[in-house]
């Protein structure tokens, strides 16, 4: 416990989401603001999480997939970037340079917004034949994207940590066949790890990524009615092939250009877990994601304390694998404490005090719903994992059923203003054309948010200028 009285949350999360959502993130300590406007100090709660992500990842994506990890220079030179039309021209905006030479000779240099030009260069060295193929590699790495200004902790920041992949193969089925395998295993990662319900599919042309042929996605839905963009798989044919010189000697000796794909998730997934789920009381984690799982708080009387502190002890080191807090300082009461370590997201706290112990139980206290339960001491080994598993459930579902809740479909425009002016997520039989969706964000502020990979019965004209619908595609505000 830190000797500074904590203050609580002030912003109720209904009546000022965003100043809730700051308020939180900063006073359960994930995060702080950093001196230059829109950077964060990641804070090691908020880096935690962060490597729950990344260990995670591991197990599901890299080992799975046979992907290896490496890494790239965050300089990238301006003759690199170029080099791919699109590419180039949908990252510009967002580029920050180097004004500072190296040499007199040296061209201007970027920071990475993404890192697809400087890990093609070194491919197309490393790759000679088809017996090179596939070629898997990803990188944990920060990003800055300068062109942000309306800046968010987590969610929208100029500099952020992510991870990247970058694979190439020898067909183009392959190639498709795992970009969309890649956002699956997305989706896996936000829903079971992170308890953050998506819709998963396929980005319009006008969202798809600069330079890709198509893009597929993972889509949050926050409570303040906005859609939160938590991962993409690109896949990018081969026009990045050409431009970087990447081929390869094929099976029939000819000369061939490769596939590739390029994916990545970020540390925006954190802000997706604050805002989710938590409350006015404060941080509010999925188990999985808690570094500490769990908090014991003896509850010292007079005359009591021996017995309480031997016994609250041995639950300490019985629950072990669980990395729980023991909390027997005596500078806070009982209440200051409970109110703490709500604020700081503790799935499940133990309060253990002399009655507790004459009957042989702990108080269990869970975090998101703050019910109350007993059980006895020999049994915690066997309750506390169940516990913790219901926890994990019980806010994918409450989050789920908020999501669902809050899409409609439409038939007509005037449905689809009245469904923005309620915050809801808005699916549509829709024409698919980009002049129609540049003419719904002008007139509503909605974005395409995905075509999903449920086949649908597509029939009649788009609302908004009565072209033949061809596919159903949701829409909503965005961050």
């Amino acid at each position: 416990m830190e000797g500074k009285k904590s203050i609580g949350i002030q912003s109720k999360k209904e009546e000022d989401l965003s100043k809730w959502y700051e308020e939180v993130c900063l006073k359960s300590e994930l995060v702080e603001f950093a001196k230059v406007k829109g950077f964060m100090v990641i804070r090691p709660r908020g880096y935690s999480i962060w490597e729950k992500i990344k260990e995670n990842f591991e197990k599901i994506i890299n080992k799975p997939l046979g992907v290896k990890n490496a890494y790239f220079p965050i300089l990238i030179p301006e003759s690199f970037f170029k080099k791919e039309s699109e590419h180039a021209e949908g990252f510009t905006p967002e580029v920050a340079w180097i004004d500072k030479e190296l040499t007199k000779d040296s061209e201007r240099l970027a920071i990475r917004p993404t890192s697809e030009t400087i890990m093609y260069n070194s491919y197309s060295r490393w790759i000679r034949s088809y017996k090179d193929l596939p070629l898997k590699i990803n990188q944990w790495c920060n990003i800055v994207r300068w062109e942000t200004k309306a800046t968010r902790l987590f969610l929208r920041t100029r500099e952020f940590l992510w991870q990247e992949g970058h694979n190439v193969y020898e067909t183009d089925e392959e190639c498709e066949k795992e970009t969309i395998e890649i956002i699956k295993r997305y989706k896996k990662i936000s829903e079971d790890l992170l308890g953050i319900p998506v819709l998963v599919g396929k980005k319009s042309e006008k969202e798809k990524f600069a330079g890709a042929k198509h893009t597929y996605t993972i889509e949050a839905f926050m409570p303040d009615g906005k859609a939160l963009q938590c991962g993409t798989s690109h896949n990018l044919g081969q026009g990045f092939a050409k431009v970087f010189g990447i081929s390869f000697l094929g099976r029939d000796e000819k000369k061939h250009f490769p596939f590739q794909n390029s994916w990545g998730l970020s540390t925006r997934l954190i802000g997706g877990v604050v805002m989710t789920h938590s409350d006015n009381s404060g941080l509010v984690l999925p188990p999985k994601v808690a570094e500490n799982q769990l908090v014991i708080i003896p509850l010292i009387f007079k005359g009591k304390e021996k017995e309480v502190l031997k016994k609250s002890e041995e639950v300490f080191k019985s629950l072990k694998k669980f990395n729980p807090i023991m909390d027997n300082s005596e500078d806070y009461s009982p209440g200051y404490k409970f109110s703490e370590y709500e604020l700081k997201g503790i799935p499940l706290r133990i309060e253990i005090g002399p009655r507790d112990l004459e009957k042989g139980v702990v108080t269990l206290v869970r975090r998101d719903t703050k019910e109350k339960s007993e059980s006895k001491i020999k049994d915690l080994q066997k309750e506390v994992p169940k516990i913790l598993e219901r926890i994990q459930k019980d806010l994918f579902l409450k989050a789920k059923k908020r999501m669902e809740d809050s899409i409609i479909k439409v038939k007509t425009k005037e449905e689809f203003e009245e469904g923005m002016k309620n915050k809801k997520l808005i699916k549509m039989d829709w024409c698919g054309k980009t002049v129609c969706e540049e003419k719904i964000k002008d007139e509503t502020g909605a974005t395409t948010r995905c075509v999903t990979f449920e086949k649908k019965k597509i029939s009649g004209n788009c609302p908004f200028c009565s072209e033949k619908a061809i596919e159903e595609m949701y829409f909503s505000r965005s961050y």
